[in-house]
């Protein structure tokens, strides 16, 4: 489970780049019911905040990067951004962004792993991040698909200290790595890595590639309307064993995500 408390290593934060914000604030709001507010007041803004139920739940922003995708990027929770920095470094990741103060709210960075898959971190100051996680319309879980598991446990353990415990998928699907933050019981797991051929990752052109898993109450009707207003369905909606009842998804500009409704909620 994800939780506010956002001990090191764990999910904090998320945002959004998207190529067209008023489309993707629309479209979220009609899925997740989120609320988009956006900087300076303005429909025209290049980015905000989205709130469900009056909680900061994730940020939206245009995408500027040349050659990037629209995507999801996930933040963890680290106490020293420049420490996590160099440890990338020494793992064999690469930086996009360096360290940066974000006034007194905090310190970011984001970078790659040293497979391609991008990811972010955030130094706490007076925000330590959303405000609200693993409840309806919000984030719920955090994975990874990589064409090596192997590799990434090494670069992340080493890299934010997490722990990693092995399941076998039913009906032979493979090996699922469940992550949790270290020092933490296994009920605070957080996510996991899915290893999967590199003709799976053709979102990302073949690199891994994280998405975040949003809780809906019921995913059939937040998978309706994904397609009523533009997304599409990549897999579901499906029963997991023990999980819950799933679909992968893509809004309409590309980005992946996941929405699930947990087992006996």
């Amino acid at each position: 489970m994800i939780t506010t408390d956002f001990a090191p290593g764990s999910p904090c934060w998320l945002d959004l780049g998207a190529p067209d914000v008023p489309a993707a604030a629309a479209f979220y709001g009609a899925v997740l019911g989120w609320e988009f507010e956006s900087m300076g007041g303005s429909e025209e803004a290049e980015g905000g905040m989205f709130r469900k139920d009056g909680k900061i739940v994730a940020g939206l922003g245009k995408l500027t990067e040349d050659g990037a995708r629209p995507a999801w990027i996930i933040y963890y929770s680290v106490t020293d951004a420049d420490a996590t920095t160099r440890a990338v470094e020494q793992a064999g990741g690469a930086v996009r962004v360096a360290p940066t103060d974000l006034d007194e709210w905090g310190r970011m960075a984001q970078f790659s792993d040293p497979l391609g898959g991008q990811f972010a971190v955030w130094q706490p100051g007076a925000s330590r991040g959303v405000e609200l996680v693993d409840a309806p319309g919000s984030l719920s879980w955090a994975e990874l698909y990589t064409s090596d598991a192997a590799a990434a446990k090494e670069f992340y353990g080493g890299v934010l200290g997490w722990r990693f415990s092995d399941t076998e998928l039913p009906g032979g699907g493979g090996t699922y790595s469940l992550i949790t933050p270290a020092g933490l019981a296994e009920e605070r797991m957080h996510g996991g890595v899915m290893e999967v051929p590199k003709e799976g990752l053709d979102l990302a052109g073949g690199r891994p590639y994280w998405h975040p898993v949003f809780a809906v109450p019921d995913c059939d009707a937040a998978v309706a309307q994904v397609a009523e207003h533009g997304g599409r369905v990549r897999m579901g909606p499906e029963d997991a064993e023990g999980v819950g009842r799933l679909a992968v998804c893509l809004d309409p500009a590309g980005a992946d995500f996941v929405l699930l409704t947990p087992a006996g909620s």
